[in-house]
């Protein structure tokens, strides 16, 4: 790093801050802080969801994904068509209900106690998954690109967790959602600008899209997009079951990425800007995933040096490849620029994670066991709320550093814990507004039940990794069986429970279901969704789900 590099960083933080300061001059009720006062246009929506969306977890874990699995994880980094479900399907219903959180929207549909548990589950899921990861990411890329600006590797790794989380707190706490998505138009850009840069850089070195392509044809099992049903890790019927379960919780129910939706002035702006964000989503596959096989290529061919395991393996450090893109190909200035949109996608998904937090925290819990607690006092809470939700972060950095350099990597992780947590949710969520049968007892046990069976699969899974149940028994076999096949058994057995135990009890009031399910909204409301869109928005999902398969007919071949 030269000092043109570090002048182009110190601007880029010039800017975030100018923008942080005009927001928190507007913080002046719980809406404000919480959903930027309900005003935020169609582009901006899109460009905050794509920009929460990509972490510093996907450019170091996706890259690292991409030089030792190759393309076996873009079907997660395609789930463009399922931003083009959220736009048609359920914002909808969440603009309708004017809620602040997901959890709220539960508890309208079924009751308090659906709100309680979904509140709590994703807290924890947070803190141990999203926080932990995206700070550990940005750590390790501080660690390659600085190791010895502090004094060693080891302590650049911890300056720059802390350094960063904790200038991006601070920026969160002052700014609140409004700070979190303006900053995140401008580092939307910054962040695809940088990637765009380095995958021309790394493809040019290495001579070219035929030669990335004669560098992993000789391994193309382990690179091609589709693997056989018997691979251990990748089995192609249990990724297409398990990553839509997965799309549709995380795009679509989860408080992360829908607050940009509720933040939106418009039932139309909500919906653009998802359509907008789908579009956005096409591209990781392209200035992540790839670069990290043209990293491997690079290697193979000694042009650059990407440390190994410590475990002897001989394999790729995957999560190492983009940083070591970075220090090794880039010139001076582009550098800084570079870094500057990692700084940009740690920061984006580190500003989001904790304003989604301290909503969470304030609106669905604090404020149900304080009721009546003045505006100015929410959102001292939700900053109180921010704090601790990065503490708990830092402290799980230790195990995330242990996780990373394991045989699974960064990005395999996430999707792992990711995929035993979503079932439920999903389930719930798509059955509320698709039948009206389904009651508060129903949705209930199946969040409950579910959550309970996915996190005993994650600790006996991660038991049986660890060798600390040996090579065999029926804990063995359960922690072996692939994740990906569980995740959909999961959600099949919560759907059969969601079903069963409503059909037990009396259905919901029409009166508490009215405009919350399909078979309850009312002509005027139908008339007000008809209203929303034109021909605008269905051509622009239609060009979405049509690139989208696009890029899956090339790359089901490209190996060939």
């Amino acid at each position: 790093m030269t000092t043109l590099d570090w002048i182009i960083i110190g601007v880029y933080f010039c800017l975030i801050a100018g923008i942080v300061w005009r927001s928190s001059l507007k913080q002046k009720s719980t809406e404000d802080y919480f959903l930027a006062g309900r005003h935020i246009g169609w582009f901006v929506v899109g460009c905050s969801l794509f920009a929460s969306n990509i972490g510093s977890e996907h450019i170091v874990g996706l890259a690292g994904s991409g030089a030792n699995n190759g393309m076996a994880q873009a079907h997660w980094e395609l789930h463009a068509w399922i931003m083009i479900l959220f736009a048609w399907v359920f914002v909808p219903f969440y603009h309708r209900a004017g809620v602040f959180t997901m959890p709220e929207f539960l508890e309208r549909r079924f009751n308090t106690k659906t709100r309680w548990v979904l509140s709590i589950v994703s807290l924890v899921a947070y803190v141990f998954t999203k926080v932990a990861v995206t700070v550990y990411a940005g750590a390790l890329v501080f660690q390659t690109l600085l190791p010895d600006t502090f004094g060693s590797p080891e302590n650049a790794f911890w300056i720059g967790a802390l350094a960063t989380v904790v200038l991006t707190g601070i920026y969160t706490v002052l700014g609140g959602m409004r700070a979190v998505v303006y900053t995140e138009v401008a580092q939307t850009f910054v962040l695809l600008l940088g990637s765009f840069i380095i995958s021309w850089v790394g493809l040019r070195a290495l001579g070219g899209w035929d030669e990335l392509v004669a560098a992993v044809k000789p391994n193309a099992d382990r690179f091609a997009l589709w693997r056989p049903n018997t691979d251990a890790n990748f089995p192609w019927l249990g990724v297409m079951i398990a990553s839509p379960v997965i799309g549709i919780w995380y795009w679509c129910t989860d408080q992360y990425i829908v607050q940009r939706a509720l933040a939106a002035k418009s039932l139309r702006d909500a919906r653009r800007g998802a359509i907008w964000g789908g579009f956005l989503k096409l591209w990781p596959v392209f200035i992540f995933l790839i670069p990290g096989m043209i990293g491997y290529a690079l290697h193979q061919k000694g042009l650059i040096h990407i440390p190994l395991k410590h475990d002897g393996s001989g394999e790729l450090l995957g999560d190492a490849v983009f940083a070591t893109m970075v220090q090794a190909l880039l010139p001076v200035g582009v550098r800084g620029l570079v870094v500057a949109g990692l700084l940009s996608a740690l920061m984006s998904s580190l500003a989001s994670l904790f304003n989604s937090c301290a909503t969470l925290f304030t609106v669905d819990i604090y404020n149900k066991l304080f009721p009546g607690a003045s505006e100015t006092k929410q959102v001292r809470v939700g900053r109180f709320a921010t704090v601790v939700v990065v503490v708990c972060g830092i402290i799980w950095i230790p195990i995330m550093k242990k996780i990373s350099e394991g045989n699974t990597g960064l990005y395999d992780y996430l999707q792992n814990v990711q995929s035993f947590l979503a079932p439920p949710i999903t389930a719930v969520f798509l059955l509320g507004l698709f039948s009206r049968r389904i009651n508060a007892r129903g949705a209930l046990a199946g969040l409950v039940v579910g959550f309970v069976l996915g996190m005993a699969k994650l600790t006996v899974q991660t038991l049986a990794k660890s060798g600390a149940l040996g090579d065999d028994g029926v804990l063995y076999s359960i922690g072996q069986y692939n994740g990906y096949y569980f995740s959909g058994l999961l959600f099949l057995f919560s759907i059969v429970l969601v079903i069963a135990v409503s059909l037990l009890a009396p259905p919901p009031p029409a009166a508490q279901i009215a405009g919350l399910t399909y078979g309850s909204t009312t002509p005027e409301q139908r008339a007000e969704n008809r209203a929303s869109w034109n021909w605008v928005d269905v051509a622009g999902s239609l060009a979405v789900i049509g690139i989208v398969l696009g890029v899956y007919a090339y790359f089901t071949c490209w190996l060939a």
